[in-house]
């Protein structure tokens, strides 16, 4: 009689763990996310948290198949802009694939309220600088990360914070993209970095929420014009000047609505480089990004541009030195 319960109980037991299973593996191929985990790691996209600043922080990462604890890997870093979410960018920005095509892993932080705080403010004692360092301090006990290839990226807000970021990590990031962002003016005379910074920009002309030209120095949170911070890197790196060679001008498809022209200086000061690619009457957004909107997908199209792809192939060339 017990053998007989213990049969069903049994039974009963492998059907609910199959059905469980079934609608995980449903979901998570829906949200094109699966994970496994083997010996203490989560492969795929999952999530995580952190103490700091009294606050419980969150982030999602994706740790490619190709990882092995034994190995250390890059890590980038990518950062939201305002009414985002570290899983919102991880969807327009679609990194996860070439993660697993190049091998590094990949971080989407979550902010505070969907915004971050450039600077520490009293009301709410946030300084996500500070929040950032603390992150690549945590990731780096959960995953084997090489040091000395960390890198940053964002989009919009996110664009603004990794400018903040190189003026004040440039010892522990190898290399920053942004992406409709800026150099906050009230930050530019303050911005120091201890090393040079290698950095590159993706701006359009035509975005009318980071205006290529900038803004009024008087309007709070003004934010420099792209040529404006792209000439202040060229001089914080000590990159040769401007001369034709530096700046070349193509076309997609020979579409008058896109058009993309790239200045590019290297030859700088302990191997940097900056670079700025324009694309002409751009808007905000992640170019050659994911997205739902039929105009956006057209505009990408003809532009030809692959902004991820670019940003790992910049990271790629970048390492920080041997202390």
């Amino acid at each position: 009689m017990n053998v007989n319960i213990s049969s069903q109980l049994l039974k009963r037991v492998f059907t609910c763990l199959l059905s469980i299973s079934l609608v995980a593996g449903c979901e998570s191929m829906q949200a094109q996310q699966i994970t496994i985990r083997e010996n203490n790691v989560v492969y795929g996209q999952s999530n995580g948290e952190l103490a700091d600043q009294g606050y419980t922080r969150t982030y999602d990462i994706y740790t490619p198949k190709s990882y092995s604890p034994s190995r250390p890997m890059p890590l980038v870093m990518v950062f939201h802009g305002d009414e985002g979410s570290g899983r919102s960018i991880s969807n327009v920005s679609q990194f996860n694939k070439l993660a697993d095509q190049k091998g590094f892993i990949v971080v989407y932080p979550d902010a505070i309220n969907q915004r971050w705080s450039i600077r520490k403010k009293k009301e709410r004692n946030i300084d996500d600088v500070s929040f950032v360092k603390n992150l690549i301090n945590h990731i780096e006990k959960v995953r084997n990360i090489d040091s000395r290839r960390i890198y940053a990226s964002g989009f919009s807000r996110g664009g603004i914070l990794t400018q903040a970021l190189s003026c004040q990590l440039s010892d522990r990031i190898a290399a920053f993209a942004s992406v409709a962002g800026s150099l906050p003016s009230r930050l530019k005379p303050k911005c120091q970095p201890e090393m040079p910074v290698s950095m590159l920009m993706i701006n359009g002309t035509n975005d009318q929420s980071v205006h290529y030209q900038g803004d009024k120095k008087t309007q709070k949170g003004s934010l420099v014009s792209i040529p404006e911070a792209i000439e202040f890197w060229r001089t914080h790196n000590q990159c040769p000047e401007y001369t034709a060679n530096n700046v070349s001008f193509v076309a997609g498809n020979q579409s008058d609505r896109s058009k993309l022209k790239t200045y590019s200086y290297s030859g700088c000061s302990a191997g940097s480089e900056v670079v700025e690619l324009a694309v002409v009457n751009g808007g905000h957004l992640w170019y050659g990004g994911s997205s739902t909107d039929k105009d956006v997908n057209d505009f990408n199209k003809d532009l030809g541009l692959d902004s991820t792809q670019t940003i790992w192939d910049f990271f790629e060339r970048h390492t920080l030195p041997l202390v």
